[in-house]
């Protein structure tokens, strides 16, 4: 993806695949991009399924071997940014990192209201994220598509309309690359109706 869009990715490898078309719609390329990234969803069916299957069948003997582990717990400050946040917003050293925020103008050829990424200071005003402007086109619409995914979604999830599901998978990449339209809307369907104890905004699940 660097070399055919001119700027890097940040996201692991097995990760990114998952939000475009390129890699993980036949088993050669599966192989080949994402079973020896990182090991994080490596291309493996209903790989993070059976990764929550088996926490929940050891979770429990996990936390009670912490706190029956008698060494002190450490207290020194981690890489995770919670920390350097809530010191920051209290008065502490101002702190800048990678934010998730709604984009007010932020970033200006991607949709308002939208979640984006962007740097971000916090300090005792709270958060303040910082101007980013237009981003390269290749990298805009990669990011348009996935928005406009999830706008839909919610959407959908928020007024129970089944056909907007389906009209959202329509459009998610890693569905479209895989399906047809009417594989989409069987498989939408199916989803539906196992799930429907679970969806009562769904009054009629007929797309």
């Amino acid at each position: 993806m660097f070399l055919a869009f001119d700027y890097y990715v940040t996201e692991s490898s097995g990760h990114n695949s998952e939000y475009n078309w390129w890699f993980r719609k036949r088993p050669d390329l599966i192989e080949k991009y994402c079973t020896h990234g990182t090991g994080w969803n490596p291309g493996e069916y209903a790989y993070i399924v059976k990764h929550y299957a088996r926490r929940a069948r050891t979770w429990k003997r996990e936390v009670q071997k912490w706190l029956d582990d008698t060494k002190p717990l450490p207290i020194e400050r981690g890489h995770e940014y919670a920390a350097s946040i809530a010191n920051a917003y209290v008065g502490g050293d101002p702190f800048e990192f990678n934010g998730n925020v709604r984009n007010t103008g932020i970033i200006t050829n991607l949709p308002a209201d939208a979640c984006v990424e962007v740097p971000v200071v916090a300090n005792r005003r709270g958060f303040n994220p910082i101007h980013v402007g237009a981003l390269p086109p290749q990298c805009a619409a990669l990011n348009t598509i996935t928005i406009a995914v999830e706008e839909m979604a919610v959407e959908a999830a928020l007024t129970g309309d089944p056909k907007l599901v389906y009209q959202a998978l329509c459009y998610d990449p890693l569905t479209a690359a895989v399906l047809s339209l009417r594989e989409i809307k069987k498989m939408v369907a199916e989803m539906l109706r196992k799930n429907q104890d679970y969806l009562p905004q769904f009054k009629s699940i007929k797309i």
